[in-house]
């Protein structure tokens, strides 16, 4: 049996990876390390505390529970309830700022005339504090004095009289587009950096093959940028999912719009409940992780393909 020479091309492009692997360790790791030692002992502190029953005005009573505290949150339908809330915001969200930002960011690619000035105006919302923005969104679908009423009154089921913080669905959709209109520049960022990845070699050979600008967004922009997009969803569903600034501000939790951040909050800043807002913690850090697991398996992004190595 003869041995098939590895090409000399392959050879190249794998000492190339693990030296740009080696020396991406070398950079992350003084970040790692930092991260590590401002994170580590706030983790192990809550993991430890979620196996008490501590509450703070009782600190003398005290005691070892192991899981009870988890046992009592996964017990509670409130915790299923605020998750299930969590996790709708989450998904409407991402995929109303995927599309959106998919088109801001053909725009921002695409413009020639003023591109500073467009680019500039796309991105202005991320750059507001979410407190403020979240305040703003609060007065604009006030019923007394908010805009929204008044400018969208010709839409089916809005009038003059129409309190969006009333019930739960209307304040769950008033959070959600706060949310969409404030990080929708984060994620036409992320995917601006995918977008201009794609080689403009490959989207003349398709247009010369006679495909469609369509054909030519299915088939060549979207897969080409599948890395960007799994990262900017990733970030934005991470960050969606622990969101509490919009909540906190525009209901307080009213209408049950509460999220799975704010359960915590109230367990541990308004109730005084250490344990089991670190129990609440830890099950939080738990799904956020579970959820980026998912994300990546569910894009399967060949990464190494991804940056030219294979």
């Amino acid at each position: 049996m003869t041995a098939v020479p590895v090409p000399r091309n392959a050879a190249a492009a794998t000492d190339r990876a693990v030296a740009e692997n080696r020396l991406g360790r070398r950079l992350v790791a003084p970040a790692v390390v930092v991260m590590l030692i401002v994170t580590a002992w706030p983790m192990i502190q809550a993991l430890y505390l979620s196996l008490f029953r501590y509450r703070l005005t009782t600190p003398d009573d005290k005691a070892f529970v192991g899981i009870d505290n988890y046992l009592t949150v996964l017990g509670d339908s409130l915790f299923w309830k605020d998750t299930l809330n969590t996790v709708i915001i989450m998904v409407v969200s991402v995929a109303v700022e995927l599309v959106i930002g998919f088109v801001f960011a053909m725009v921002m690619h695409r413009v020639i005339f003023a591109r500073g000035i467009i680019r500039t105006s796309i991105l202005i919302p991320y750059g507001i504090i979410t407190v403020v923005s979240a305040f703003a969104w609060q007065f604009a679908f006030s019923l007394n004095n908010g805009f929204v009423n008044g400018w969208f009154g010709w839409l089916p089921g809005i009038g003059a009289d129409t309190n969006w913080f009333g019930s739960h669905w209307p304040a769950m959709f008033a959070i959600m587009v706060s949310e969409i209109w404030k990080t929708t520049p984060f994620m036409s960022l992320l995917l601006l950096a995918g977008l201009s990845q794609v080689s403009e070699d490959m989207l003349e050979a398709a247009q010369v093959d006679g495909a469609t600008w369509w054909q030519r967004l299915w088939k060549v922009i979207i897969p080409n940028m599948r890395a960007a997009i799994m990262v900017a969803v990733l970030f934005r569903a991470l960050d969606a999912f622990r969101i509490f600034d919009n909540i906190y501000v525009m209901t307080k939790g009213a209408q049950d719009t509460e999220s799975s951040s704010f359960l915590t909050y109230r367990q541990v800043i308004e109730q005084f409940q250490l344990g089991l807002g670190s129990a609440l913690s830890v099950l939080l850090f738990l799904t956020v992780l579970l959820l980026a697991f998912l994300i990546v398996k569910l894009f399967r992004v060949d990464l190494a393909r991804a940056r030219g190595e294979a």
